[in-house]
């Protein structure tokens, strides 16, 4: 296994910083480049991030790894994640779920019709998806959802309720599951849509988590959708919601992040004190310290796993619930830590001015909870391993 990028992937990544280094100099780069953002940092959720997803498609960083039929540039699926990868490390929204889940499937199983109104959207950037999937009966078993989809002249009545959908607030189109056979086994009456957010019959309650995360509650009543905006075949959603989740796994999970926080939590300690002294210079910090660094490189390893992997045509499915598992605990153990170790101080929230750090720790301890829920929890993640790479039974 080679955790080494090779030349041209190299290239690629400096020629990334150097355009990251011009957005520097941009009036607003405060608002588009935020590694100190604990929550929805890699979302396009303001006018100026935004502006700079439309840069990225101008560039031609969107829709790398599409077909050029579809216009594409056909490299291989890794040099997106370097993108994102480089994009995270500094605060940057990553590509989206309209390069991703979004347009691959639409690629794979969407109509002519779904394909020339969207791709060309997407690939400029133009347009915000919100992903409906998880109800309040349906998260973790996401194949229990019941939002129903009931035949109509033309098309599909829609009704129910979504869950914590992040992006609805400001997203354009909604991708939307939905039950349309209700007879059949869960995984098999699922079928997936495309409605536009501001269309009567949608109703948004924005919810703001613990973290500072806003997400959403969304209601669908009697909403219709014409058969055009059905994906794919009808019934197959679970299929298509599947590959989309695979693709995922591969761009999503990036590693910098967790990089950035032991350097900023390193160089923090190393001048925080109040007898004179640096915290770091502590024995027991020291060893801790030092303990993190191992776990951090170790995640790193794990990711440059899934990358392996995929580079070889396999989906990671093991190797995305190993890092996903294990990186999103580091990240709450590296909070705990600097809390630990910053005492009462610690404690401040972000608005208090003398808070250390501007507050990021106290932020980041609330935050890294929520990362152990989102996009399968950890103890689904721990079932795939069980499952798959362990070999144990499903109940006991």
């Amino acid at each position: 296994m080679d955790f080494d990028f090779d030349a041209d992937q190299q290239a690629f990544i400096g020629e990334v910083r150097a355009f990251l280094d011009e957005v520097r100099q941009w009036p607003d780069a405060a608002d588009i480049m935020c590694p100190e953002r604990e929550s929805d940092s890699i979302l396009a959720d303001t006018p100026a991030r935004k502006a700079f997803n439309r840069e990225l498609a101008r560039r031609g960083y969107l829709g790398l790894s599409w077909p050029r039929e579809y216009g594409g540039q056909g490299r291989p699926g890794i040099y997106e994640y370097l993108l994102n990868e480089e994009l995270s490390r500094v605060g940057a929204p990553l590509i989206g779920k309209g390069v991703g889940c979004v347009g691959q499937t639409l690629i794979r199983h969407g109509s002519d019709g779904l394909k020339r109104e969207f791709l060309p959207r997407i690939l400029k950037a133009e347009i915000e998806f919100a992903l409906g999937y998880t109800e309040p009966h349906a998260g973790s078993d996401l194949a229990a959802l019941r939002l129903r989809a009931d035949r109509a002249e033309n098309g599909w009545l829609l009704n129910g309720q979504k869950m914590f959908t992040t992006s609805a607030h400001f997203a354009d189109w909604y991708w939307l599951a939905a039950r349309t056979d209700f007879d059949a086994p869960k995984h098999k009456g699922i079928s997936l849509f495309l409605l536009p957010m501001d269309q009567p019959g949608i109703t948004i309650h924005p919810i703001e988590t613990m973290g500072e995360h806003v997400t959403n509650q969304v209601f669908i009543d009697n909403v219709f959708v014409s058969d055009d905006y059905v994906v794919g075949e009808v019934n197959k959603g679970w299929t298509y919601i599947c590959e989309a989740l695979d693709y995922e796994r591969f761009t999503f999970y990036t590693f910098s992040p967790l990089e950035e926080k032991l350097k900023a939590l390193r160089a923090l300690l190393c001048t925080e004190g109040g007898d004179g002294a640096a915290i770091a210079a502590r024995p027991h910090v020291r060893r801790h310290l030092a303990r993190l660094t191992a776990d951090v490189e170790l995640s790193k390893m794990l990711q440059r796993r899934v990358i392996y992997a995929s580079s070889q045509g396999r989906v990671p499915t093991v190797e995305a619930a190993m890092c996903k598992l294990y990186s999103t605990g580091l990240h709450q153990r590296l909070a705990d830590f600097a809390l630990d170790s910053l005492g009462t101080d610690g404690l401040l929230h972000k608005a208090d001015a003398q808070a250390p750090a501007a507050g990021k720790w106290e932020w980041s301890y609330r935050a890294t909870a929520l990362d152990t829920i989102g996009a399968g929890s950890s103890e689904i993640q721990k079932n795939i391993i069980a499952r798959r790479e362990l070999g144990l039974p499903l109940r006991f």
